[in-house]
């Protein structure tokens, strides 16, 4: 069995921020990739000032080259919107692979506000990374209050494939102060790069458009 991190977001724009915690994720938790989920609209993110979704895949793609991270846009062609849709999909999809949820801490301070929340608990384990600014919050939170009970030892993370579901693990990792706002307020049209790009998704082998 192949064992997979998933990290979802928009990546607008990916970042070092992205690639260090997924490689501290790999090595904390035994994986074999991490592959990121770029998405092709999160609802519960404005599209206004949303970069198009073949110039975020191409960049995601470029910034994780040379690590064993797959940036793919998979849930263009599955014609998911909701996360616990993508995650379900991928399991009937990839029978043979085990998948750990990644995040950071920033989302789960926000986890109640997704779709069937308790159900991607109960899918598959998860893993929180702790961000600078956003741990209090995390711990205070309504997902937390109800996924304490779950919580595993992070000297046991490499062991998750045997945990039984739901089961969360917190993750320290040195802070990182790279943010995708920060990179488009410094450069809002910082896709106009790719917009000649033609890119094919690593998973589908299709092109995006």
């Amino acid at each position: 069995m192949t064992r997979i991190g998933l990290l979802g977001g928009s990546f607008n724009p990916a970042h070092g921020g992205h690639r260090a915690i997924s490689l501290f994720a790999r090595n904390a938790l035994d994986l074999d990739e991490v592959w990121w989920l770029v998405s092709p609209g999160n609802p519960l993110k404005p599209e206004k000032g949303m970069a198009p979704l073949p110039a975020r895949l191409a960049h995601a793609r470029e910034v994780a080259r040379r690590a064993p991270i797959r940036a793919t846009a998979i849930e263009r062609q599955l014609g998911t919107r909701y996360t616990i849709d993508t995650l379900r999909a991928l399991r009937l999809r990839y029978p043979r692979h085990e998948f750990i949820w990644l995040m950071g801490a920033d989302n789960l301070a926000q986890f109640s506000r997704w779709k069937n929340w308790r159900g991607i608990a109960h899918l598959m384990p998860i893993a929180v990374i702790a961000r600078p600014g956003y741990d209090a919050g995390a711990r205070g939170s309504a997902a937390m209050s109800w996924l304490r009970r779950f919580v595993r030892p992070a000297r046991q993370s490499a062991d998750w494939t045997n945990w039984r579901v739901p089961a969360l693990v917190l993750l320290r990792f040195r802070p990182d102060p790279r943010s995708a706002t920060l990179l488009r307020q410094a450069d809002p049209l910082w896709h106009r790069e790719y917009e000649a790009t033609r890119v094919r998704d690593p998973l589908t082998r299709r092109y995006i458009v």
